[in-house]
């Protein structure tokens, strides 16, 4: 009997820390049960693969979150990414071919974009850490920057004509598509997720991390190199968007100067949902894939109810200032 108390508390106290996912899910459910083909495989393969690509954002951007950053410019990455790998990615007898190079492998241009979003991740870190812009601004210009050479290596023109094996590889699903069903990118999305649970909890990098959200000045004193933990953290993010942009290309089977827009807003809200406190210190893997999730369906429920595609701006929009919001006032009430 007290087992069961202790789980009822454990809900209880869930339900009144996470109002909005709460919220969110019993109205999908709602919508569910109203609604035809919501509880379709159809459906559930598309959540899961929308939540994927954007999970790996998320991830990306929590880092930032949980050391009191941010970063402003992963939504431009992902763009970056996505353009870069269309183009090296389209086939040799391709008409629109933006690049006379040959035709590549789709693994070796994988490499190419990881390593450009490195470069990009140890710039956002030196910035913040030795010119000590704020991560706000440093991140908001670098996403300026980094639109400026995804316009310039594209003409601006949208990018077609992919090499099949490339699309068929990231849409890939496992099972009876016209039934059971789950598409890959679900596992690869476990496997990251997998990776930064035991990378935030199980060694001294994630220690180090949430010192410094928790209070930099007091890490650094305590002997932590918060300098090269901070670089390491928006690093690894410029991979993540990386690896994001060259599923997202396939993905949707063309990519363009526009794709990625906003996505950096999206992964801040949905970490914010999902429990990562922008105050820093706080956050879990498992907190945001349920924050990605649960963002991912509300855009579908959107849909199934018929709203107008421009009221979903408006709609996520208010999600995000009512998450940080609800932050915030957990924060000042332990204070």
């Amino acid at each position: 009997m007290e087992n069961k108390e202790n789980f009822g508390q454990k809900v209880w106290k869930y339900v009144k820390s996470n109002p909005i996912v709460v919220m969110l899910v019993v109205v999908a459910i709602i919508v569910g049960f109203t609604k035809d083909n919501f509880f379709s495989w159809s459906n559930f393969g598309n959540l899961m693969s929308n939540t994927a690509v954007r999970f790996l954002i998320a991830l990306g951007v929590s880092g930032c979150l949980i050391t009191k950053g941010t970063d402003l410019s992963a939504g431009r990455q992902v763009g970056l990414a996505a353009c870069l790998s269309g183009i090296l990615i389209q086939k040799g007898d391709y008409s629109g071919r933006l690049t006379k190079l040959p035709e590549m492998n789709m693994f070796v241009v994988l490499l190419i974009v990881v390593a450009l979003g490195v470069v990009i991740g140890v710039i956002n870190g030196l910035i913040v850490t030795k010119l000590h812009v704020p991560p706000f601004i440093a991140t908001l210009g670098t996403q300026t920057i980094v639109y400026g050479i995804c316009l310039v290596i594209t003409d601006a023109q949208p990018i077609g004509g992919f090499q099949k094996s490339y699309i068929d590889l990231i849409n890939y699903k496992l099972g009876d598509t016209k039934s059971f069903h789950l598409p890959l990118l679900l596992f690869v999305a476990l496997l990251f997720g997998a990776y930064f649970w035991f990378l935030y909890n199980k060694t001294r990098h994630g220690k180090y991390m949430y010192a410094i959200g928790g209070n930099e000045v007091a890490a650094e004193v305590s002997g932590v190199n918060t300098t090269k933990t901070l670089i390491l953290i928006y690093t690894t993010a410029g991979i993540m968007y990386a690896i994001a942009g060259w599923i997202l290309a396939a993905k949707t089977g063309g990519a363009s100067t526009s794709m990625g827009m906003g996505y950096e807003l999206e992964a801040i809200a949905s970490c914010t949902i999902g429990g990562v406190s922008t105050t820093g210190g706080i956050g879990t893997v498992p907190g945001v894939l349920v924050g990605v999730l649960v963002f991912e369906l509300l855009k579908i429920v959107l849909q199934f109810l018929g709203v107008n595609p421009y009221y979903n701006y408006i709609v996520q929009g208010l999600v995000i200032v009512v998450a940080v919001a609800l932050d915030l006032r957990k924060y000042l009430a332990k204070k």
